[in-house]
């Protein structure tokens, strides 16, 4: 990391989360940016989660989603209690979260908006998530993501 921390990476030391931090190098414009990333730490792609910014009936919420699958809208307005969902905009997510695109991360974002964390995620020992940075992913128990994020878990995720 160089020394320089990201606001993930500094509430993960706050809290005193067990995590490990990895650094890979793919361009944010490469087409299937998730796989190549996890093609890139040599991790298989259910265990890498993607965060993605939606807006629910106009309540903007994020959703954690592994990069083998896509983020089903109507589930995630489910899973909020809403009806009707949509993804939010590039330059909104960026402007809530405090991240760029490639590196937006569940933790330690600007706003914390309310947040839900596929169900796949509770199935793995670790998962990866963004650190906050392009090119650093975190590792680190679902349990963990759950708890910092104050996160609800359901089946939001539908295959590729």
């Amino acid at each position: 990391m160089a020394g320089r921390g990201t606001p993930a990476t500094a509430l993960l030391t706050r809290q005193g989360i067990t995590h490990r931090l990895h650094q890979y190098d793919v361009s944010p414009d490469a087409p299937h940016y998730g796989a190549s990333v996890a093609e890139a730490l040599g991790v298989p792609g259910y265990r890498l989660f993607k965060t993605l910014v939606g807006e629910v009936d106009g309540v903007l919420v994020v959703a954690v989603v592994p990069v083998t699958g896509e983020l089903d809208l109507r589930r995630l307005a489910a899973a909020t209690g809403g009806k009707r969902a949509v993804l939010a905009e590039r330059p909104v997510a960026e402007r809530v979260t405090g991240y760029v695109r490639g590196g937006i991360s569940p933790l330690g974002q600007r706003r914390r908006l309310p947040t839900v964390v596929d169900s796949s995620a509770l199935e793995r020992d670790t998962v990866y998530v963004s650190a906050g940075r392009r090119g650093l992913q975190v590792e680190l128990a679902p349990t963990d993501l759950v708890t910092l994020t104050g996160a609800t878990v359901a089946p939001i995720a539908a295959p590729a």
